[in-house]
């Protein structure tokens, strides 16, 4: 068994919907099994905001068993996006033009943008066909975007997102992003290594970490309790927490381009209506609710299983919000298998 984890050197270069040039662009993806002679028994995972390649790290559940991902058969692949932090070109990567790094000049991505840049890599290898391609969240968003962009997808799965960003969302986006603009050391994205905006984007990690869990995961986790060493409540130890944590591994101009992206994503945007895009995927759509999910609530996956065109929809229960897609993988085995043994393209490993 293959078990790779790289990064491919583009000698191209790759624009964005805006129109900014990244010249000799780097590619980080990390990459389990063989690809078999045809190239298309790849199973294509896309990661969510501050996610990397390191997918049996995050989506640990999906590979401890055969039922989804059967690494003696399949190719599963996961690439990092650009304008995040773990490999592939961001803003904190040397622009080859100038030598010196994006910084505050890197552009603002698209998802769209996304899906384009992981199919240089798709190319490159001449990938022919992907049987699976799942993500949760911005993962969702790139998956929904290659179905209608990639015609090698012959089955999907999307996790607790959206046909477009909701105000909702892009204003819990916007709210994060102004604690980063807010830290003294912001100074438009042109910051230095030994001088970045830690207090904004720790703060605006815990902003995120109360959307992505609920009311009752939180009351039955910490109450009232307060630590016995600093008398602060639970709560706030357990935020800063999350939000130091996050300091110590993400990039904070990265934070910010990346949740501009997610506030981009609109399936329809210049290609008609909601309903006439997705009704034209003709794939097999799997599509994952969460019942207790604050910042993408299960009417909005509801209605895009309605809108595609052969989508399903299925609801599993948990008390952690959002996050159960990174926690809740037996519910999500319990669906996802029977629903990939009724696709066209079977990718259930054979007794």
């Amino acid at each position: 068994m293959a078990n790779t984890s790289q990064i491919f050197h583009y000698n191209g270069t790759f624009t964005t919907e805006s129109g900014y040039v990244l010249h000799q662009p780097d590619i980080a993806y990390k990459s389990w099994g063989r690809l078999n002679e045809n190239r298309d028994n790849v199973v294509l995972i896309c990661h969510a905001l501050t996610g990397n390649t390191e997918a049996d790290d995050w989506f640990y559940g999906f590979f401890e068993h055969n039922d989804i991902i059967n690494l003696d058969e399949q190719f599963v692949l996961c690439i990092n996006v650009p304008g995040s932090c773990y490999g592939s070109t961001g803003p904190q990567s040397i622009n080859p033009k100038t030598g010196q790094q994006y910084s505050g000049d890197f552009p603002i991505v698209s998802i769209r943008d996304m899906v384009r840049f992981q199919q240089i890599l798709l190319d490159e290898w001449k990938i022919s066909g992907i049987e699976l391609a799942m993500g949760g969240s911005m993962g969702g968003m790139q998956v929904l975007e290659f179905l209608v962009m990639d015609e090698r997808i012959h089955s999907a799965v999307v996790i607790g997102m959206n046909k477009a960003h909701s105000a909702w969302a892009i204003g819990l986006s916007e709210t994060q992003r102004q604690a980063i603009y807010a830290d003294s050391n912001w100074n438009n994205g042109y910051y230095s290594p030994d001088a970045q905006p830690k207090k904004g984007l720790s703060t605006a990690r815990m902003m995120a970490m109360l959307s992505y869990r609920t009311w009752q995961s939180m009351e039955d986790r910490f109450s009232r309790e307060r630590r016995n060493d600093s008398g602060n409540f639970q709560i706030e130890s357990y935020l800063n927490y999350q939000g130091k944590k996050l300091v110590d591994r993400f990039d904070a101009l990265s934070y910010v381009r990346l949740t501009q992206a997610m506030d981009l994503h609109d399936i329809a945007r210049d290609r008609g209506t909601f309903q006439s895009v997705l009704n034209n995927i003709n794939t097999p759509v799997l599509v994952i609710g969460i019942d207790t999910d604050l910042l993408y609530p299960v009417q909005e996956q509801k209605e895009l299983a309605y809108l595609l065109g052969n989508g399903t929809y299925a609801e599993i229960t948990s008390p952690h919000g959002h996050d159960a897609f990174l926690i809740e993988f037996d519910q999500m085995e319990s669906v996802i298998t029977p629903f990939l043994s009724q696709t066209s393209k079977k990718i259930l490993s054979k007794p």
